[in-house]
């Protein structure tokens, strides 16, 4: 959530960065709601301080008539009061109904952008592979080998999830389990396992909801399966105040994950690229705002390790301000090379969120003057597996339609040469 405080002491600087999300010139409307607001707050302060005091002096007047009016002027000050109550909560409601649509301000170095092609291209590692046969796409390459099965799950849960199979199906365990391990021994991530169902506090906490509701599978009441884990990674650290020298708090988690994918329509669904269940290794930081931006970097940093070990060709995107997501202020993305389509696909986004999300959860360190300040939030894919598996079939095939397995996935896979 947005800091209307500083909103009020910056307001053209915050105009400026409503502008860079695309959003009209807004901060005289929120200052206004925020000062009807105190208003009201203050006078209903005043109200309920003076019937406090005429109420303690009420049972120690004897005379009848002064003792009358001390408690008709109560009643007078009640119905006030009555009054106001709802006035006063009508104004904070309405301003934090206001704040909790509106998207994290961006960095000022954010490049400016209408599309993904203004994404600005940072960094490249490895080639793209070249084949001297012609190349199958995953679908094609999963469907001969009899390891994918996308018409069973179809007759079982719908459009848009898959069975996978053997050798395939040990892959997805193999990546989790070999993501997990360079997240925890090489960046100093603690392994979490977590809950796949979270509620509406959780969801509104990381920034998922209201904004993007028919995105998310609800379930029952106030309840929904989880888009991503760093719901609930995030909501870890809901109303706390955490010491300063424990920071920065580091997570990992392996976990299905639940989307809708209502936007997608027209994209390019083919295949396992935009399932409705699919397995991601998620990082989460709760970090010192000074310390973020290096944070961020060392998010990075891991799931771009992970890429390298498997040898697969990618590329670093840092996210124009059309791109970038509504918690995020600042966002890079990790585009692996897809050789059917002879376009890079991303399988990570690593998110600094600032204190946006910690706003809405309520998380604190105590800084130098033992004052309580909001802890910075970072999260990333360190990867979508399902995207990965795309990656490594596509790239790793051979002329006679197997899978060469990578060399650091052949410990994970009972020392397995191909598939």
């Amino acid at each position: 959530m947005l800091d209307i405080k500083w909103i009020i002491s910056n307001p053209d600087q915050a105009d400026k960065l409503f502008a860079k999300r695309g959003i009209k010139p807004m901060t005289k409307k929120l200052i206004k709601m925020s000062q009807g607001r105190s208003e009201s707050i203050t006078n209903l302060e005043k109200l309920l301080e003076r019937r406090n005091v005429l109420s303690k002096k009420i049972p120690n007047i004897k005379d009848k008539i002064e003792k009358n009016n001390l408690i008709n002027e109560v009643k007078k000050i009640k119905n006030e009061i009555s009054k106001l109550q709802p006035e006063s909560n009508f104004d904070s409601s309405s301003l934090y109904n206001e704040l909790i649509k509106l998207p994290n301000f961006l960095d000022e170095d954010v490049p400016k952008g209408n599309s993904e092609q203004d994404n600005k291209e940072i960094k490249k590692y490895g080639n793209i592979k070249e084949f001297n046969f012609k190349s199958k796409d995953h679908v094609e390459i999963g469907q001969n080998l009899k390891l994918m099965d996308f018409k069973t799950a179809a007759k079982v849960s719908g459009s848009r999830f898959v069975y996978l199979k053997g050798n395939l199906a040990m892959m997805e365990r193999a990546l989790a389990a070999f993501m997990l391990d360079i997240n925890i021994h090489e960046g100093g991530f603690q392994e979490i396992y977590t809950p796949l169902i979270a509620n509406d506090q959780a969801l509104v906490g990381t920034g998922q909801l209201p904004k993007f509701d028919s995105d998310i599978f609800k379930i029952k009441d106030n309840y929904w399966l989880i888009p991503t884990s760093e719901v609930t990674l995030v909501n870890m650290v809901r109303e706390s105040i955490i010491e300063k020298d424990k920071l920065p708090l580091r997570y990992t988690s392996y976990s299905q994950c639940f989307r809708s994918e209502a936007g997608a329509a027209g994209k390019d669904t083919r295949g396992m690229k935009r399932l409705h269940q699919f397995g991601k290794v998620e990082l989460v930081s709760v970090t010192l705002p000074d310390q973020s931006k290096n944070e961020h970097l060392h998010l990075r940093s891991i799931a771009e390790k992970i890429l390298q070990k498997l040898e697969l060709h990618y590329r670093v995107c840092e996210l124009c301000s059309a791109e970038v997501g509504f918690a995020a202020k600042k966002t890079y993305d990790i585009e692996v090379w897809i050789p059917s389509q002879k376009k890079y696909m991303e399988i990570s986004s690593i998110s600094n969120c600032g204190d946006f999300q910690a706003r809405r959860i309520n998380a604190r360190f105590k800084n130098k003057e033992k004052k309580n300040e909001f802890v910075h939030t970072l999260n990333g894919s360190s990867l979508a597996v399902g995207r990965t598996i795309i990656a490594i079939l596509e790239n790793y095939q051979n002329k006679d339609g197997s899978i060469s397995v990578p060399d650091i996935l052949k410990k994970y896979m009972n020392n397995l040469e191909r598939i």
